[in-house]
């Protein structure tokens, strides 16, 4: 059985966010195409800092699915869903 993993790489509304350690912001729930996801982890974080740039990529489970998301800024993309 192979990974099914989908190139996604569009912008999301993360509709529901709570927070961890130091204030950062942990997506609780997202729509996306037309469909709502319910997030049930606090994710798998990477954050990555470029001169004064910080990206940060979470990847996320609804129970179902896994989702990898990048925040740059305020903006949410999903990367991808495997």
């Amino acid at each position: 059985m192979g990974s099914n993993n989908i190139s996604i790489n569009s912008p999301v509304s993360i509709t529901a966010i709570g927070f961890g350690r130091n204030m950062e912001a942990i997506p609780k729930r997202m729509e996306w195409g037309g469909r709502t996801y319910q997030f049930i982890d606090r994710g798998i974080k990477v954050v990555a800092r470029r001169g004064e740039s910080v990206m940060s990529t979470v990847t996320m489970s609804d129970g179902e699915k896994s989702f990898c998301l990048r925040q740059t800024g305020g903006l949410w993309t999903l990367l991808s869903v495997s």
